[in-house]
């Protein structure tokens, strides 16, 4: 089997564990049982930590994304691939566009083309773009913390999916990585 496969099929397998936690704290979110919605809100909020800080069954993003110069967050081996700053230019939009509904604000402009979410941030010099993310991720904590069950209830399974996506891109960023010798498995993966 080839090392291209033998990594493919690593990530699949750890999708498959997160996307398998995500599910148990959806399905929590839709009791109505105050218990069991203050367990989803647990759950959910540590998955939120999970995929920002804090380093459990795959790297967080902000381990993903550290030390990365400008050069190597700019790095395409292709047109048909996206860069590790178009990667994250396209979390921040997303990340943000679904914390700005959930916490009932003024929707971020989206004109439809998924595609531009990938260039969002090429405005923003490399360390703003971080700084963005982190200030949208330490939101969301804070959103989550102070969600009420209602806010639970109806936006709980957008918040899964969200950080379903946020894993996925964060998994991809480290494979552009370990491909070009950027990780070392001391960040947290192999």
């Amino acid at each position: 089997m080839t090392h291209s496969i033998k990594a493919h099929l690593y990530r699949m397998g750890q999708t498959t564990k997160f996307i398998t936690i995500l599910f148990a704290a959806w399905s929590l979110v839709s009791c109505t049982n105050q218990s069991d919605t203050s367990l989803a809100k647990t759950i959910l909020l540590e998955e939120v930590k999970n995929n920002h800080t804090t380093a459990n069954w795959y790297v967080p993003l902000s381990t993903a994304i550290e030390g990365l110069t400008v050069e190597q967050a700019d790095w395409k081996d292709s047109i048909d691939t996206h860069s590790i700053r178009e990667l994250l230019s396209h979390v921040v939009f997303w990340n943000e566009k679904i914390l700005r509904a959930f916490r009932g604000d003024l929707a971020v402009d989206f004109n439809g083309d998924n595609e531009s979410t990938f260039q969002k941030l090429d405005d923003l010099d490399w360390k703003s773009a971080v700084d963005k993310l982190d200030n949208i991720q330490t939101q969301w904590e804070e959103a989550v913390e102070k969600a009420t069950e209602q806010q639970l209830k109806d936006g709980g399974s957008e918040i899964a999916s969200m950080l379903s996506h946020m894993a996925y891109h964060t998994g991809q960023i480290v494979y552009i990585r370990k491909r070009n010798g950027w990780w070392q498995p001391s960040q947290g993966v192999e």
